[in-house]
């Protein structure tokens, strides 16, 4: 599987939000990755069923929502009808896993489940058969542009040899310091999937930006 590039909006000029869709649509880039944070199991707060409805409205790549909220089975009817194209729990966050998953593959949409990263890749192993996606936080969650955590390389590699029998065809996804000057590395351990933030929009040429992370 190529690896796939997915801009995280929550680095967008919110000021321009239309602009820097389009940007996307433009570029070399495959989903858009949505944060929602509530302030709650993160200490911020990013944005709701508006502004991903609104990012629906432009975009034409799918939209990859990572719910970084207490209790969310409550919203997941919410973001899918917003126009989730995958919706990502953290595990954490998560009493009854399994019916999470089965709830959000019911509603049509892709299912991920995320790991923090104090949280071993061993907590996946009766879900991962499960899943289309799992998500590596290679920064804690609830603000961009923080330090890329090293260990992340071995909790990728953890998650590939644990699907290579199971579940083959997973994205493994990586959020959080993800550049140039990582990826090449995440892709080696089995990564598929990159979330960019600060990488892709403080650039200078933030198309040119995401054809670099296509082309590590």
């Amino acid at each position: 599987m190529n690896h796939l590039i997915a801009p995280s909006i929550l680095s967008a000029d919110f000021a321009n939000l239309q602009r820097d869709v389009e940007m996307i649509n433009n570029s070399e880039a495959d989903w858009f990755h949505v944060d929602i944070m509530d302030g709650m199991f993160v200490p911020n707060i990013s944005f709701g069923f508006p502004v991903v409805k609104a990012t629906k409205q432009h975009a034409s790549k799918p939209l990859d929502v990572h719910l970084m909220i207490v209790d969310p089975d409550r919203y997941l009817k919410d973001f899918a009808e917003a126009g989730a194209d995958s919706i990502t729990v953290h595990y954490e966050a998560c009493t009854h896993l399994h019916r999470t998953v089965q709830a959000i593959k019911q509603l049509g949409c892709r299912a991920g489940v995320a790991i923090n990263p104090a949280t071993p890749t061993g907590m996946l192993k009766d879900i991962i058969a499960d899943l289309d996606l799992v998500l590596v936080m290679s920064v804690n969650p609830g603000f961009g542009g923080q330090k890329f955590i090293e260990h992340t390389y071995t909790k990728v590699a953890e998650v590939k040899a644990m699907s290579a029998n199971t579940n083959p065809n997973i994205y493994i996804e990586v959020d959080g310091g993800v550049g140039s000057q990582n990826i090449a590395k995440l892709i080696e351990a089995g990564a598929n999937v990159l979330v960019a933030g600060n990488s892709v929009f403080s650039a200078a040429d933030q198309r040119a930006a995401i054809a670099q992370l296509k082309r590590p």
